[in-house]
């Protein structure tokens, strides 16, 4: 009936050159039909076109990012951020109450686009946007920020600082007091892993949006927790939304889904012809659809909170949103 995949693992080192190389490789020698990957945008921006133009390949983009990535045969998989920005930031104004905004971020492509939107979300929703700032990845001091997040009398603190500037971070905010004194503490990439990265009690509280939490009350994605543990009981790595795990499978379901549609024909072009239109049922937090002509992909999106119990950290989900819409191209 089907056919055997055959599965290639290439290593990026996390390096774009090398990326290029690897991509080469898998479309001219190995004659793949697809490609999924890429995690960082500057690796999507370095290997989109050796792919897609050159090599004439499918290419699946699986991670969640800043957006306004419209290229044919290039299928986005991950949340958007209008699908995390319109649920979550509504829901600390509305239902919070808290609506002073900073905004401390790396300085790069996703930080930069992800706040341009999140901006026009928070003040469309009656919050105001204190101070917008960028660091180089790497910072370790954050004195001057806290000192303008007290003298703001911020009470919402939208972060898209990541490691290692995170750590240090998270850790000086929390000295400061301000999650004691009533301010929210929010971040739109942090799934159950990364929690792990923080004692306890800084990341108590904290709010996030994503596609998938381990709590999240649907027996399909209890039984892919289950099966992740069986195939890796050593692991220390939870199956959870970062680094593109939801978005993976997403994306290796909807080739299924468009193979399946084109009655097993596997060039480029048929099989990107129905992957526009690919549905699936079921996933990591519920099924997906493709937003025909838009590259991108309707999920179910959730807001959720971190709890500590007994010094360990989990997600509570407090709000659900169905087939939420990426909003893209």
């Amino acid at each position: 009936a089907g056919r055997q995949i055959t599965l290639f693992l290439e290593d990026t080192a996390s390096d774009p050159k090398i990326a290029v190389g690897n991509v080469r490789k898998l479309i001219q020698e190995r004659k793949v039909d697809v490609v999924l990957g890429g995690i960082t945008s500057a690796m999507r921006q370095a290997i989109k076109d050796p792919i897609v133009n050159r090599g004439r390949t499918l290419y699946i983009y699986p991670q969640l990012y800043e957006g306004q990535e419209c290229t044919k045969n290039l299928f986005c998989t991950g949340p958007t951020p209008a699908q995390q920005c319109d649920e979550l930031i509504p829901y600390i104004i509305k239902k919070l109450g808290k609506k002073r905004f900073a905004m401390p971020s790396a300085n790069y492509v996703w930080p930069q686009l992800l706040n341009k939107y999140a901006r026009k979300v928070i003040e469309s929703n009656g919050g105001e946007v204190v101070f917008e700032e960028y660091y180089p990845l790497d910072q370790p001091e954050y004195s001057a920020t806290i000192g303008k997040i007290k003298d703001g009398k911020v009470d919402v603190v939208f972060n898209t600082v990541i490691p290692p500037g995170l750590q240090p971070f998270v850790k000086q905010l929390y000295e400061s007091g301000f999650q004691k004194n009533g301010g929210v503490l929010s971040c739109v990439y942090y799934d159950e892993n990364l929690l792990n990265y923080h004692p306890a009690q800084e990341m108590e509280g904290l709010y996030s949006c994503l596609d998938y939490f381990q709590s999240i009350d649907d027996p399909f994605s209890k039984q892919l927790q289950v099966d992740y543990m069986k195939k890796f009981p050593d692991t220390k790595y939870l199956f959870t939304a970062g680094s593109a795990a939801t978005g993976m499978y997403r994306g290796v379901k909807f080739y299924e889904a468009a193979v399946k549609a084109t009655g097993g024909k596997l060039d480029r072009d048929s099989v990107s012809a129905a992957m526009d239109k690919a549905k699936i049922e079921q996933g990591p937090g519920g099924g997906a659809e493709m937003v025909p002509g838009k590259m991108h992909c309707k999920m179910n999106m959730y807001v959720a909170q971190c709890k500590v119990d007994a010094g360990k950290t989990r997600y509570d989900v407090i709000s659900t949103a169905k087939m939420v819409d990426p909003k893209e191209c």
